[in-house]
């Protein structure tokens, strides 16, 4: 196949870390690398942020990135790009059109996000092209955990409707998100296909604790709890924070807590607003001896991290997929997760890890004091979750099973293309031509 894959914020070539660049960044690019390695072409759809960047750049075998411009050629935050996505959709009609006058046409697009689903309409209607869909965070779920900090339009959710209603298929990252779209969007569970995102068993596998730790210059006999991702509230590292301030006294000094994250290498409050916030919960919590902030880091770095501490602590106030748990069980480390979406499904309570509520410090601490008193099943969770990890997590596996959600599109709208292009509410089409004008 040739498969179009549509990620209009998130490009596979961006370094982690910041604001905006996190799982969708690595589900594109390892995705689009092991579809490729099943031997399918692959090219990546993304906004061009810079004046340079070529338009086409090769990145893996079978692979490309094909550089998008649409709005100005510069780093803007995810929610500043709606208005420019009838651009970014007119410019893939006609790459895509050019590619089949070639006879090099696509079989299928993947649109990630909702932006980029809004972006493929135009080439999915017109050049008659399967579309699978793939939202990784719905806007219903936003707004309600989120509230007026949610940085999108209510038209949010007229597109996202009607991307459900239009996609040939449609990838939810877990049962619960497959909930939501049923529950919140009428999606149809016979056109969800539920598939996990995963981890490069190349790049995440145990290494040894104490050498991890000689390493990063981590002490030998602290009990350390990592915590590492994007540095913006909603991921719930005060939570984390106020936990570590809750232990008995005498835990809470054999306690380490290592935030790896921001948008510097060496933290910075002024380019991480995020980061002066925490240190000032840290301050008022007490723990500031025992909490470092450790800055971004590189990719070839977080297996070091992740094999250096007891546990890994992911308590986000909702979370689509959460690819570090995975990792960090890919890694031999037991994991405490926030009870929310994909951690749910990833994190087995009391067999892997634990899980928690979110936004409860008690609780998070009470399962950290169980583990810093009960070394050996701390270890035996981690030995569980590194089982798990490997049976059911491999980015290989995930694209075997999207390769078959690919299979099923294609087959879906042959059979249905004559009623497609009536599929869309009035409603719903407005709020779309609104957009596009």
């Amino acid at each position: 196949m040739r498969i179009a894959m549509v990620s209009e914020h998130a490009s596979p070539l961006a370094d982690l870390g910041g604001v905006d660049c996190g799982g969708q960044n690595v589900y594109v690019r390892h995705v689009a690398r092991q579809l490729a390695r099943l031997g399918h072409r692959v090219d990546v759809f993304t906004r061009r942020e810079r004046p340079r960047d070529p338009e086409v750049v090769p990145f893996d075998d079978g692979c490309r990135v094909v550089h998008v411009p649409a709005g100005p050629a510069a780093v803007l935050p995810k929610e500043a790009l709606l208005p420019h996505m009838h651009a970014f959709g007119r410019h893939l009609l006609n790459h895509c059109a050019r590619a089949q006058a070639r006879g090099e046409g696509y079989d299928v697009i993947h649109a990630n996000f909702f932006m980029s689903g809004l972006a493929s309409l135009a080439a999915s209607t017109r050049l008659h092209l399967p579309l699978v869909m793939t939202f990784h965070a719905l806007g219903r779920v936003r707004r309600l955990h989120q509230g007026s900090a949610d940085g999108f339009p209510d038209a949010r959710f007229a597109i996202e409707e009607t991307l459900v209603q239009r996609a040939d298929r449609v990838i939810a990252e877990c049962p619960q998100d497959q909930a939501d779209l049923e529950t919140l969007y009428r999606a149809r569970p016979e056109q969800i296909d539920v598939v996990p995102c995963g981890f490069d068993a190349a790049e995440f596998a145990p290494i040894d604790r104490a050498e991890a730790r000689r390493r990063l210059g981590v002490p030998a006999d602290a009990f350390v709890v990592l915590q590492l991702g994007r540095m913006v509230a909603r991921k719930g590292v005060d939570n984390v924070i106020e936990a570590i301030g809750k232990l008995p006294a005498d835990a809470r000094k054999r306690v380490r807590l290592y935030v790896v994250g921001g948008n510097t290498v060496v933290p910075d409050v002024a380019a991480t607003p995020e980061l002066g916030r925490l240190q000032g919960i840290a301050e008022r919590a007490g723990v500031s001896a025992q909490t470092t902030f450790v800055g971004k880091r590189g990719r070839a770095d977080l297996r070091i991290w992740y094999s250096a501490c007891d546990v890994f602590v992911s308590t986000p106030w909702y979370e689509p997929f959460g690819i570090t748990p995975v990792e960090a069980m890919a890694c031999g480390r037991a994991v405490i997760g926030a009870d929310v979406g994909g951690i749910r499904s990833t994190v087995r309570h009391e067999r892997t890890g634990f899980l928690v509520p979110p936004k409860d410090p008690q609780a998070l601490a009470a399962r950290l004091l169980q583990l810093i008193e009960q070394p050996e099943l701390c270890r035996e969770l981690g030995q569980a979750g590194l089982v798990r990890a490997r049976m059911l997590y491999t980015w290989l596996g995930v694209a075997g099973q999207l390769e078959r959600a690919y299979l099923k599109a294609i087959d879906a709208h042959a059979r249905a293309m004559g009623r497609m292009t009536d599929a869309v509410p009035s409603a719903n089409a407005a709020a779309l031509a609104g957009l596009a004008a």
